[in-house]
């Protein structure tokens, strides 16, 4: 009785290590299959991509149509001069924001602006850009680089938000409460030791936020619009990377497609760089609970 029962056993064992084996192999099989695509599309962009890169590409305008040559400077500019503006507008914001949201955990007030805050990461980038054209491309009589910037902070602001609300939420009470016991006043504690301390979750928000709208070409249709040319003055059209591969994309022409794929690759480099020094950012300002 006892062989056959440990006869059972046995069986039973190797049928659940059998069984773990087989879940292990699907596991990994479906987690190599996810990150495929990733190598694939970077693999066709670097493949198309890389023989358009050179010094005249990163420091010329476009030529007209007919001539060939040209760069991405004007885009290049505009790119930076865009996301840099929406920084400033969401930065601040989302983090005040955040610190009220991890103070007030239970508040009505703090409820429904988490919700908010919720319901404007899933409207679709289109709807942000429609939204900023009637607001501001209208009533100022014309297209703009500052119209353009308002349309993505408006996107970035719900991961600000978010990162910083969650990273404050793990940072432990004994750290407020000591500084209160050395009579800092609130805005202080906030300031010197509840925001420095979760430095590293903020600015992992904030990268995040801008490799999210790096890319984004649906509101810059309706607000900044493009220029062929190199501006500065955020209050007149500019052009942007995201724009000029939508333009040079849909074009004809096969010498707007080559700056199609070489201003893409200069896109992708730019988000895997943000992306990669996030990570280098959260790992060295790790915070110790």
């Amino acid at each position: 009785m006892n062989l056959w029962q440990n006869e059972i056993s046995m069986s039973n064992v190797k049928y659940r290590i059998g069984k773990s084996r087989v879940f292990q192999v699907i596991t990994v099989t479906l987690a190599f299959a996810c990150i495929i695509p990733l190598f694939a599309i970077l693999f066709f962009i670097i493949k198309a991509g890389i023989t358009r890169i050179n010094w005249h590409f990163l420091v010329n305008v476009p030529k007209p149509v007919g001539e060939t040559g040209g760069g991405i400077a004007n885009a290049l500019l505009g790119t930076f001069i865009i996301i840099i503006v929406a920084a400033v507008i969401a930065i601040p914001i989302g983090i005040m924001c955040g610190v009220y949201l991890s103070e007030n955990k239970k508040s009505k007030l703090a409820y429904w602006s988490r919700l908010c805050v919720d319901i404007l990461q899933g409207v679709p980038s289109i709807v942000v850009g429609i939204v900023a054209y009637f607001w501001l491309v209208k009533p100022l009589g014309g297209f703009s680089a500052l119209s353009g910037s308002v349309a993505l902070a408006i996107m970035m602001l719900p991961i600000v938000i978010r990162s910083t609300e969650e990273t404050l939420k793990l940072l432990p009470d004994t750290l407020k409460e000591a500084a209160f016991a050395l009579g800092m006043p609130f805005h202080r504690v906030i300031l010197k030791v509840i925001v420095p301390c979760g430095i590293s979750g903020i600015l992992s928000g904030v990268m995040l936020s801008v490799a999210r709208v790096a890319g984004e070409t649906a509101p810059l249709l309706f607000t900044a619009f493009g220029n062929p040319y190199l501006s500065a003055n955020i209050t007149k059209p500019m052009q942007s990377l995201p724009l000029l591969i939508f333009n040079y994309a849909t074009s004809p022409y096969n010498d707007w497609h080559d700056l199609a794929w070489g201003a893409s690759l200069i896109l992708l480099v730019f988000v895997l760089v943000l992306n990669i020094s996030t990570k280098l950012i959260t790992k060295r300002w790790k915070v110790q609970l």
